[in-house]
């Protein structure tokens, strides 16, 4: 097709790790998630608990307190931070009492899952992620080797990791050869 003289090119949208998931290694899959819309949150100071109300009526959850998460079917929102959070799955238009941010094409959420799902990820990530320690529904802004990550656990032996999409190949890369190395561990 020629638009004016000028040939035009078809865009194919892709997601972060088109080509790259899923990965399977001993008991582990890396696989990529589809979260749909995704909106930063940020509650003018003092507007939190109005800001809560407001998702509470628009979505059936509130704002999540520090490091856990809240939800109601498909949709969540994750703590991302003091005064922040990230909605998964709704994309309101607008939230008196804060600042809301577009973010759907700015990360790659990945998740891990199998029963060495937390040795995998003790290999890369400083915080404690047993189950004991850290539970359904918790999560952490941390690092993943040296990428920052929000990382959330979203079943027994499953995790939720968010990343910036231009750090996708990296984190995919990274947790493919943690998982190897947990695998061969294993025998």
């Amino acid at each position: 097709m020629r638009m004016g003289g000028v040939p035009v090119v078809k865009l194919i949208a892709k997601t972060p790790c088109n080509g790259l998931l899923p990965v399977f290694a001993g008991n582990c899959t890396l696989s990529e998630l589809a979260p749909g819309a995704i909106t930063s949150i940020s509650p003018i100071p003092g507007q939190q608990r109005a800001v809560s109300a407001v998702l509470e009526k628009a979505c059936g959850l509130g704002f999540p307190a520090a490091n856990r998460v809240t939800a109601k079917g498909e949709v969540r929102c994750i703590w991302f931070g003091a005064g922040q959070a990230m909605l998964f799955g709704a994309a309101p238009k607008v939230i008196k009492g804060a600042s809301i941010t577009d973010q759907s094409d700015g990360w790659a959420v990945l998740q891990l899952q199998g029963k060495d799902a937390n040795v995998v990820l003790a290999r890369m990530v400083p915080i404690d992620l047993r189950r004991s320690a850290f539970k359904n529904g918790h999560t952490a802004r941390t690092i993943l080797f040296h990428m920052p990550v929000s990382i959330t656990r979203s079943g027994v032996n499953s995790f939720d990791i968010m990343v910036f999409r231009s750090m996708a190949t990296t984190a995919v890369q990274e947790l493919e050869v943690a998982m190897k190395s947990v695998a061969a561990l294993n025998g």
